[in-house]
């Protein structure tokens, strides 16, 4: 028999752990969407969310939601997405596992006053239902490192035509057409094309990728082009009446609704989809997901760097004491980790490397601030172009670049001036300090004698007779010899 305070605890112990568990499994239980019975549902279907820059952890989140989906036998998966863009490799990535889902997919640009810009306008191309709710828009695809200086190419007045609001067409004449189409063939083969060849072939590659999504599932596939080359976008009614999305839904709800009975192309294969009383799971980011959106957010991949360098050069200086070179290694590795799915100019990557070099030289070389300035230089030079892309999300922050350089360069003032003031200071110890200080004599002596110098005992000599007690002026230090002087001489 346990003794009663025992048989109590255990019994706590028990009903915590029974607790726990109950709580755990109801944590498992799938969300329901608002005004789903659960006696009603026939089949699941999973909500992806996606808000900000598309990137390499919205890419691993998708992907990863999408075989979920597969395994998990649901019926449909809907990613709701809001989005100004983000990164052309994490963009195809999306597109492949949608392509080759064996579930169907539906993109629905939610809620009202969100957008598909550039790689969410791929992405909505690509699925196999493309949805938008009221009050939202599309488009401006072209690639944002090719078309930022000088902006998108100007269309061509036949692209300008064909860019017009569907069902407005029928405003002009027939008479007001005929010259129109007269001139638009000669400007359609004068169109302006990007200056470079590396912009052609970006662009070019850009409007191809488009143009066969667009093929592949049915949709619009000029305006697409117009998209790319000219930076047009939509609204979610124009993008309708144009056939570049199939569906205006107000909400959830109403998408479902709209979406039961629809054929899509699923494998080569005709599928109805039956969305009614779909019981809509939403799959939340998990801690992987969670930490490689943390990471690759370049302006913490950027100080995890530079805590990693300066951690183990710490570590360096102050070998065993353990802490630095263990937080600087762990940092390290995760930086080089982010900057390997992140579009990085390794010329930007060495520049700080050797401007951080050159600034801990300044403290072991005396250049006289040469080494340092050059140090500042190469780093802000290598940092504002670290990252190789325009994309909106996915720079280093210029103020957070300005503050690390100015922090750099106040302490390399701070180090300057201390090396000048210590150039003028009189000299506090050993030998050199002691020539020109006083001693006093502790006996009568005419050559040599002993004085008192320093709280100590010297042997000193003297080319003029002193007494005891005179104040004597040490002016040369020969081993253990002073040779003096009377102070008052």
């Amino acid at each position: 028999m346990l003794p009663r305070s025992a048989s109590t605890r255990w019994a706590l112990a028990a009903a915590t752990l029974g607790l726990g568990c109950t709580l755990w499994l109801n944590a498992q239980e799938p969300e329901q969407t608002e005004g789903e019975a659960p006696g009603e549902t026939r089949g699941l279907a999973t909500l992806l969310a996606v808000q900000g820059a598309i990137g390499p952890a919205t890419a691993d989140f998708l992907v990863r939601g999408i075989e979920q989906a597969r395994d998990r036998n649901a019926e449909l998966v809907v990613i709701e997405m809001d989005t100004p863009g983000g990164l052309d490799s994490a963009m195809r990535d999306i597109i492949r596992a949608i392509l080759d889902s064996s579930v169907p997919v539906v993109t629905y640009v939610s809620p009202q006053g969100a957008r598909a810009a550039s790689a969410g306008t791929y992405i909505l191309y690509a699925s196999h239902v493309a949805a938008m709710a009221p009050a939202t828009n599309l488009g401006a695809a072209t690639p944002v490192a090719i078309g930022s200086p000088g902006g998108a190419p100007t269309p061509s007045p036949s692209e300008s035509d064909d860019a017009a609001e569907p069902g407005n067409a029928d405003a002009e004449t027939d008479e007001a057409a005929e010259p129109a189409a007269e001139d638009a063939e000669p400007a359609e083969t004068e169109a302006p094309e990007p200056g470079t060849a590396m912009e052609r072939k970006a662009i070019n590659d850009a409007v191809a990728y488009i143009r066969s999504l667009a093929e592949h599932r049915g949709r619009n596939a000029d305006w697409a082009e117009r998209a790319v080359r000219a930076a047009e976008s939509l609204s979610a009614r124009q993008a309708l009446n144009a056939n570049v999305i199939d569906i205006v839904a107000d909400d959830l709800d109403d998408l479902l609704e709209q979406l039961d009975g629809r054929q899509v192309d699923l494998g080569g294969r005709q599928v109805t989809l039956e969305t009614s009383g779909l019981l809509l799971e939403r799959i939340e980011p998990d801690w992987r997901t969670q930490l490689l959106q943390v990471i690759s957010n370049p302006t913490v991949a950027y100080m995890l760097m530079l805590l990693g360098i300066y951690g183990l050069i710490f570590e360096g200086y102050n070998p065993g004491a353990i802490v630095p070179g263990v937080v600087g290694a762990i940092s390290l590795l995760l930086a080089l980790f982010a900057f390997q799915v992140l579009p990085v100019n390794y010329a930007g990557l060495a520049l700080i490397a050797l401007g951080v070099i050159l600034m801990i030289a300044e403290f072991l070389v005396p250049s006289f601030g040469a080494l340092g300035m050059g140090g500042i230089a190469a780093f802000v030079f290598g940092s504002v172009i670290l990252m190789d892309s325009d994309v909106p999300g996915f720079g280093v922050s210029i103020p957070l670049i300005a503050t690390i350089a100015s922090a750099g360069a106040l302490t390399l003032l701070g180090i300057v001036w201390l090396a000048m003031q210590s150039r003028v200071r009189p000299v506090v110890s050993g030998v050199e300090e002691m020539t020109h200080a006083t001693a006093k004599a502790l006996d009568d002596f005419a050559a040599e004698g002993a004085v008192w110098a320093h709280g100590e005992r010297w042997k000193a000599r003297t080319s003029a007779p002193v007494s005891k007690g005179q104040l004597l002026k040490i002016t040369r230090v020969d081993g253990l010899v002073l040779y003096v002087e009377p102070a008052d001489t």
